[in-house]
């Protein structure tokens, strides 16, 4: 049982019957592939005809790739980018069921599955995450390399944050899904753009704050944004610090 309320705590996945999973306004290529583990996983990507970079964009727990189709036809343009986004295990269109050993693996899958497409090294793409997908963009970065790596409302250890939201459970000793960003991300040494909000109502800004203590990167910027809380859209900050990153790459 404890298991099951941690597996809907950590990876409450939409419902995918609902979603338009062939949105006629938007330019993609409908993708799958395989985690290393053989479990088949779903991604839409959105290719620029002269591209100046590419990005893998990891989303967060309530979130799917139908979800986001607009935002990365955004980024695409705003940053004349290639841009995948896909869904881990258990997500959308993705077979199996998440954990932190397998949705890391998905990560690690999707970036060299974009390198080839994009025909680049791994190490030469941009990793952004997004709240649960920030943890999973730091492992990548860890493990796989990075141009740049960009978090917006992340975390830097769920285990601590969780054991934060229920002090009365012995959070530490059974959360299986333990995210250690605090420590992963101290491997990685490239460029870090990360933003978090003061008023953040999921993962507090002092999370935030600790992740990017951690970090070894010489070049790294925090952008705090008063009152911005959890699940809004990223405000115009992000975009503008991302040209920003970009014009040093």
């Amino acid at each position: 049982m404890l298991v099951a309320f941690e597996t809907k705590l950590v990876y409450p996945s939409p419902d995918p019957s609902s979603a338009d999973w062939s949105p006629k306004h938007l330019a993609f290529e409908d993708v799958t592939f395989d985690s290393s583990d053989g479990t088949a996983l779903h991604g839409w990507y959105f290719p620029h005809g002269e591209p100046e970079r590419t990005i893998l964009f990891f989303h967060g727990n309530a979130e799917d790739v139908s979800d986001l189709g607009n935002e990365m036809s955004s980024l695409r343009s705003e940053f004349n980018a290639n841009v995948f986004v896909f869904d881990y295990r258990g997500y959308g269109k993705s077979e199996g069921s998440p954990t932190e050993i397998g949705v890391l693996q998905d990560g690690v899958a999707a970036q060299r599955w974009l390198a080839e497409r994009a025909g680049i090294p791994a190490d030469q793409i941009v990793l952004y995450g997004r709240s649960l997908g920030g943890g999973v963009a730091v492992a990548n970065a860890a493990t796989e390399g990075a141009s740049a790596l960009i978090l917006d409302r992340t975390f830097h250890s769920m285990v601590d944050v969780a054991a934060g939201m229920y002090p009365i459970f012995p959070i530490r000793w059974l959360m299986r899904n333990r995210y250690p960003s605090h420590e992963r991300i101290t491997v990685y040494s490239g460029p870090l753009l990360q933003l978090h909000g003061t008023a953040d109502e999921i993962l507090p800004f002092e999370s935030g704050e600790k992740l990017f203590a951690a970090s070894r990167s010489k070049e790294k910027t925090f952008l705090r944004i008063e009152g911005l809380t959890h699940n809004v859209p990223p405000p115009p900050d992000l975009y503008s610090g991302m040209h920003r990153l970009f014009q040093t790459l």
